[in-house]
């Protein structure tokens, strides 16, 4: 959700800032801007609704602004509709201060009635406005930029990743953070500021990870810490390993479908170093069999897609580990008064690390005792550190606002925590052990089958992209599985579509089945397929067209009832939704396209969802 880049340096500022933002362009936004400082035009301040490219086309791609000093920003509406006004960069009345800003300020009204006090006028509807005055208004009392930072960050609440210059600081961008990502990207006579290591990849690996509360003051030759105390403090440095193409397209139309593609090899990179000699190996978990025998409930917190892998993982985990499991959405989690104690393990599914959500529930687990597990993508991040625990997926950049890969190493690795944990209970039989992991190791090769014959899929969804409302149905894994395939299909296609427990279509919702519902029945989980052939055969009866998937033994079987169906291949059925999401991605990819719709980037939506 949104994007901050900042640059200081000897380089003119303005075509970095607009690269950095093109990186950033998946996280999410509505409108764009930059501000740049020089010595013969001082702060100069471009911004504009709609898509980055307005604002470059406006610019010349930067060429039109001179300055070695900028921030950047892509916003994604909170405070104000989207509009030029609205957009960042926000200027203080006197026009010396420009900041961007992640976040949102909470007490921000009660701030703009003071200002408004003092005679200040606002031009915008925005909280980081009211934030850019309240810097101007402690500036001019005390005169010492960093002292009115720090007055600011005592004086707001909420959330906040700032990027800040001042035209009377011709040679500093200074930076702040609380709960909102922001790293330092370090470079040869040059420094970055990003909400995201891929704005700065291009530039430089070398990057320090911001901590809540702490403030920086970049220059060309180097960077300061403070911590809230403005005491001086040292960071380590942390280097970024990935190449930089695993950020670019490689030729596939869009970052979606590449990144459908990229699923066999993350899977196993996130299987293969994890397992030796035939067991599991987590050496980055320090749980002991004697606090896993201990632990009376396991709890699953996250949102959105790593929500959907804990529908998966419970019925899974719930089978191998004889525990009970709770999945909590991490937005209702501190608000329900959850019964986490000591003896409670809870696990934090994020793909970006940073989910503010899934943050919160986070802290809230630890201030009641709980054990804290975190399933991350990004090394470093936020959720990442303030687990008790942490295990990458190792996925590798998602930059599709719509997750693919993240979902699927996500799935895979809590498999093999179930596997781990079941061990050392003691509650997996050796030989379903055995298998489960032998088709986890196979899983990459099963899914290259998957994708090396998608033409049916193609077909399926060129025939059915124009149904305005769609009903996903299955049980048990089914279901579980079906959750996601309908969130990706109306995340980039804005289709309506619901996933239903079959045996809950009786109870109210087979009432919307009239005759033309496209219904897409589940049915790869193999104990429970003959009761989801008799809720197709419900379906059917109401007059719905029912598009199905099954597993290749079953396909036939499937055929006499269904319109028509999609097979993939058979696994272990703790296995089985790895394999059977893949076509549900590749349909709402293709139907997505079918419709003309902004794949990579869906109206309203961000990808690293960073305020409540």
């Amino acid at each position: 959700m949104c994007g901050i880049i900042g640059y200081v340096g000897h380089q003119q500022a303005a075509p970095i800032l607009l690269d950095g933002l093109a990186r950033m362009e998946y996280r999410g936004y509505d409108s764009a801007g930059v501000a740049v400082r020089s010595e013969t035009k001082g702060l100069q301040v471009y911004k504009s609704k709609g898509r980055l490219q307005v604002l470059s086309d406006m610019i010349h791609g930067g060429a039109d602004v001179e300055g070695t000093l900028g921030i950047g920003h892509t916003r994604w509406a909170t405070h104000g509709e989207p509009n030029d006004i609205n957009a960042h960069p926000h200027v203080s009345e006197d026009g010396r201060i420009a900041m961007v800003h992640n976040g949102i300020i909470e007490n921000y009204m009660e701030i703009k009635q003071q200002l408004l006090r003092h005679g200040v006028t606002f031009k915008s509807e925005t909280d980081t406005e009211v934030a850019a005055q309240l810097l101007e208004f402690h500036y001019n009392e005390c005169h010492n930029m960093l002292e009115a930072v720090g007055r600011v960050l005592r004086r707001i609440e909420g959330s906040y990743a700032f990027g800040i210059i001042c035209a009377d600081y011709p040679n500093a961008l200074i930076a702040a953070r609380k709960d909102s990502p922001l790293i330092i990207g370090c470079g040869e006579n040059e420094n970055f500021i990003a909400s995201d290591v891929t704005a700065v990849i291009s530039h430089t690996r070398d990057v320090i990870y911001m901590e809540d509360g702490e403030i920086a003051v970049l220059t060309a030759e180097g960077v300061n810490l403070f911590n809230d105390e403005m005491d001086p403090i040292d960071k380590p440095h942390s280097h970024i390993d990935w190449d930089v193409s695993a950020a670019e397209k490689g030729g596939y139309p869009h970052f979606m479908l590449k990144e459908i593609f990229e699923q066999p090899e993350a899977i196993r990179k996130t299987v293969s170093p994890r397992v030796r000699e035939g067991r599991v190996v987590l050496d980055d978990l320090r749980l002991t069999k004697e606090y896993i025998q201990g632990v009376s409930r396991i709890f699953i917190v996250a949102c959105g897609s790593s929500y959907h892998v804990g529908m998966v993982s419970k019925y899974n985990w719930e089978r191998l580990l004889r525990r009970p499991v709770e999945v909590c959405l991490a937005s209702e989690f501190r608000y329900c008064d959850p019964l986490v104690d000591d003896h409670s393990l809870v696990i934090f599914i994020s793909q970006s690390g940073e989910t503010l959500d899934t943050m919160a529930a986070l802290r809230e687990a630890k201030r009641r005792g709980g054990r804290t597990l975190a399933v991350v993508n990004v090394v470093g991040s936020s959720i990442a550190r303030e687990a008790d625990d942490v295990l990458y997926t190792w996925a590798g950049p998602e930059i599709a606002v719509a997750t693919t890969k993240a979902y699927s190493t996500q799935l895979v690795l809590m498999d093999l925590i179930a596997l781990y944990l079941g061990d050392l209970l003691g509650t997996i039989e050796k030989t379903e052990y055995d298998t489960i992991l032998h088709e986890l190791e196979a899983l990459p090769e099963k899914l290259e089958r998957v994708l090396a014959s998608i033409e049916d899929v193609k077909y399926f969804a060129s025939r059915y992209f124009n149904h305005d409302s769609i009903f996903f149905i299955g049980r048990n894994l089914d279901y579980a599985m079906g959750l996601e395939g309908s969130l990706k299909l109306k995340e980039i296609s804005y289709i309506h579509s619901e996933a239903y427990a079959s045996g809950e279509l009786k109870h109210g919702t087979i009432s919307l089945i009239e005759p033309g519902t496209l219904v897409v029945a589940l049915g790869t989980y193999e104990p429970l397929f003959d009761k989801a052939m008799s809720n197709v055969v419900e379906v059917k009866a109401r007059g719905a067209e029912v598009l199905a998937l099954a597993t290749e033994p079953l396909k036939e079987k499937m055929a006499h009832t269904a319109d028509s169906v999609i097979a993939v291949p058979e696994t272990h059925p703790v296995v089985q939704p790895s394999l059977g999401v893949v076509p549900l991605q590749l349909f709402a990819y293709y139907v997505a396209l079918q419709r003309g719709c902004d794949i990579d980037k869906p109206r309203n939506l961000a990808k690293s969802v960073t305020v409540e």
